[in-house]
């Protein structure tokens, strides 16, 4: 089994301030806890989509072990992101689960998951909390070209799986992390004042 890891850090953090990728979090950037999560939950190879500040990014972060792919259309929205993402995956790849920067509550056990769904026969998986489906996902290679085509502007893969509930199988995670993202600087704040549990 070959599922790939794709993690989209292409955004310039607007509301944040700066790009979310350099943004620190319990001692390490966004961007390395990301590609963390899906390394320790078991996707090879892992794939980093870049944007704003890639450079910046490329040399402060320790992506070690992934492949950077720029996105020059970063300002189009998540969505050009996502369609970049997936035309850089190997051919041998099965199927990618695909993250997002800014949930650093996130575990790798929740990655886990998702990979056994695939494993049980899952086209699409989305890991759920409280019963609402938020990230990680999984999407089998042939999912691919929808996800791609339906992927425009912020949207990512949440069309797709919205047009297609036959294809998706929620996977509940509520006991494995949360995906509370970071928009801005009181986000942040709120989230190291409360000191979540992480890992």
């Amino acid at each position: 089994m070959s599922v790939a890891g794709l993690l989209l850090a292409a955004g310039a953090g607007r509301r944040m301030g700066r790009p979310k990728a350099l943004v620190e979090f319990e001692g390490r950037l966004l961007v390395e806890r990301a590609l963390a999560l899906v390394t320790e939950g078991g996707c090879s190879p892992n794939h980093v989509v870049l944007g704003a500040s890639l450079d910046e990014v490329v040399a402060t972060a320790d992506l070690t072990g992934a492949t950077v792919v720029p996105n020059p259309d970063w300002p189009s929205g998540m969505g050009s992101s996502l369609r970049a993402g997936l035309d850089s995956l190997p051919a041998d790849a099965e199927a990618v689960v695909v993250t997002l920067v800014d949930q650093p509550l996130l575990t790798a056990r929740t990655v886990r998951r998702l990979l056994a769904a695939y494993e049980q026969g899952a086209v699409a998986a989305v890991a759920t909390y409280a019963g609402k489906p938020r990230n990680p996902v999984l999407l089998a290679r042939s999912t691919w070209a929808d996800v791609a085509a339906l992927a425009v502007g912020d949207v990512g893969a949440r069309a797709y799986l919205r047009s297609h509930p036959e294809l998706t199988t929620p996977v509940p995670c509520d006991d494995v992390g949360s995906p509370e993202d970071l928009d801005t600087p009181e986000d942040l704040a709120g989230l190291k004042e409360r000191g979540e549990p992480t890992g």
